[in-house]
């Protein structure tokens, strides 16, 4: 392995109560880059995610971060789930939720500083949410939540992100946020994996893609690899049809 992957899968396979979700992934993923993870329903693009994650049991394989285990680069990985995940009656102001992006970084019972504070408000600034820090998660609209959740995750300062399908019921301001902030972080280095269903927008949104459908039918450069015969493969049934303008129908 060289220093330009952050995540190394190898052979991974994972079932849920005896089907199997994952079969035999083997992935290198580039450090400084935005990976789109597209197949569909079923196809484990989350399973993935959680196994990368450690929050899953795998069958066989192995995953390395930053070539060691998720147990001691855990503050160097942060997750922003899907928006049906998330309790949205939590009662806690938009600070509060960002701020938690802090909490890795701190030993157990360790108040937050006057640092982290900053660091808080340096994230809300960026995400456009400065305005609404001390109102109520739950009365926020859709896109106004997503870009709380991608605060805290620019919060942990984070190399490596995970983003389960971000652009999910979000209007398309948010959406061009959320994609600007991405390749941001891109540039600064980050790596970047983004679960995502709209194939109209994967040559403009990423640098790479991952096409998915429980193994692994394709990875590479976006603009190689998102072709028409590898889409077909992924979707099977399921298959849109994608126009050479990008459109889907």
């Amino acid at each position: 392995m060289t220093d330009q992957y952050s995540i190394v899968i190898k052979g991974l396979s994972v079932s849920y109560e005896k089907k199997r979700v994952l079969t035999n992934i083997f992935l290198n993923i580039d450090t400084g880059k935005i990976h789109g993870v597209v197949g569909p329903n079923g196809a484990g693009k989350s399973t993935l995610f959680k196994s990368i994650l450690g929050l899953i049991d795998i069958n066989t394989g192995s995953v390395l971060i930053n070539n060691d285990t998720i147990k001691s680069q855990r503050k160097k990985v942060v997750y922003v789930p899907q928006k049906n995940d998330v309790d949205w009656n939590f009662p806690a102001t938009v600070f509060d939720i960002v701020l938690m992006g802090r909490y890795p970084h701190k030993k157990v019972f360790s108040r937050l500083s006057k640092k982290d504070r900053e660091i808080a408000m340096e994230a809300l600034e960026e995400a456009g949410m400065t305005h609404f820090k001390n109102r109520q998660i739950g009365e926020l609209s859709g896109g106004q939540q997503q870009r709380v959740f991608l605060a805290r995750a620019l919060c942990q300062r984070a190399d490596i992100f995970l983003l389960d399908e971000p652009f999910v019921g979000v209007d398309m301001t948010t959406e061009e946020k959320i994609i600007q902030i991405l390749k941001s972080l891109a540039d600064q280095g980050k790596t970047l994996l983004v679960v995502h269903h709209d194939l109209s927008t994967v040559n403009s949104y990423f640098d790479k893609v991952i096409l998915l459908n429980q193994r692994l039918i394709a990875h590479g450069d976006t603009e190689t690899t998102f072709t028409e015969e590898h889409i077909a493969k992924a979707y099977g049934g399921q298959l849109p049809i994608l126009h050479k303008s990008g459109m889907v129908e």
